[in-house]
């Protein structure tokens, strides 16, 4: 997945504290991504600048974080990135560590984690308890949520022992990367075509687009159906709609550079408001800006074991906003009538 992106002209100038301060207790009830897009200043700033008992920045660092938010038990963790919101309610399990990439591989929470981006680390300690991970350039990485039965004793210990030496009110930040777009190369799209048809793992078709000089969306581009057919941007809400109405278990895939979180498992209440389609079920949210979606995927993958079939999802600047896939075991045709009954993008008047 890509990073999540707002402000193109992003000032990494220290933004001064005061004024950020200020500006929040004027807007108090206004969310913080959404302040700081309205101020131009990236969300950690605003942490930063109310540093102090209640605002500690703590070590990001995956392998030290992760396995201290395990002991709060019951929480929920989000992960986002510019169009789309991915909560999930449960437990920090079985933690794999790695230098370039992690996994927590619980019943409920899955995350794909890059440490590399887990850079400035906060703990909200007031009322309502909160960790909160930014990348280098100060946007949100993944962040946890108390729930009613985390446990706060456990809490203070983790920030305790987490807590870092210097507490500024100030944060230095690195420019935000530009996002890369689609990068397509018919030359080579004969040579792509038969690459994929020998894919024995999706985790093999990064690895495979990088080779051949393009990105995933300039692959989709280049391949062609079946492999790679453009569905209708509508497609992902009468996705969504239909999984709920038939019970077909589906993978949804949300993340951005530093984090991928995972839900596994039937979606129930499906909610529109205004440009948002949401997900409320009790121990799964999800929230989309459906009009942020320009193009949408039905990706055809081979693996060892069988097609992968994926509904991709894409924003104005080529960058994937999230991936669903059916869950294997007898729902599978399931989910690939579904895949399939979605609607194609209208003709294009000539």
């Amino acid at each position: 997945m890509n990073r999540p992106h707002a402000t193109p002209a992003q000032d990494t100038a220290p933004a001064d504290p005061a004024a950020l301060r200020a500006a929040m207790a004027q807007h108090r009830n206004k969310r913080s991504r959404d302040l700081a897009d309205m101020l131009g200043v990236p969300e950690a700033a605003l942490l930063a600048a109310q540093t102090g008992p209640e605002v500690v920045r703590i070590d990001a660092r995956p392998d030290r974080l992760i396995p201290a938010v395990r002991t709060l038990g019951e929480v929920l963790a989000l992960t986002r990135n510019a169009s789309c919101v991915h909560e999930r309610t449960g437990t920090y399990e079985d933690w794999h560590p790695g230098d370039h990439a992690a996994m927590v591989l619980g019943s409920e929470i899955d995350l794909r984690i890059f440490p590399a981006h887990w850079v400035h680390g906060f703990a909200m300690t007031g009322r309502r308890p909160s960790l909160q991970v930014f990348d280098a350039a100060g946007d949100a990485v993944h962040k946890v949520h108390f729930r009613d039965g985390s446990d706060r004793a456990a809490f203070d210990r983790l920030v305790a022992a987490l807590a870092l030496d210097a507490q500024p009110d100030t944060i230095a930040l690195a420019p935000r990367a530009a996002p890369e777009g689609a990068r397509a190369n018919p030359d080579r799209a004969a040579d792509l075509r038969a690459r994929w048809a020998g894919l024995t793992d999706t985790h093999q078709f990064l690895g495979l687009v990088r080779k051949l000089k393009m990105t995933r969306l300039g692959a989709y581009r280049t391949v062609g159906a079946p492999m790679a057919t453009p569905l209708a941007p509508q497609a992902v809400t009468d996705l969504l709609h239909g999984a709920a109405l038939a019970g077909v278990e589906v993978m949804l895939f949300v993340g951005n550079t530093g984090c991928i979180q995972i839900h596994g498992g039937p979606i129930e209440k499906i909610v529109p408001t205004g440009p948002w389609i949401n997900v409320l079920d009790p121990r799964f949210n999800l929230h989309l800006r459906t009009d942020h979606i320009a193009e949408v995927w039905r990706v055809d993958k081979p693996t060892r074991h069988g097609p992968a079939l994926s509904v991709e999802a894409f924003d104005h600047d080529g960058q994937l906003i999230l991936q669903v896939f059916g869950k294997r075991g007898a729902g599978l045709p399931a989910w690939e009538a579904l895949a399939h009954s979605l609607p194609a993008p209208e003709a294009v008047a000539p």
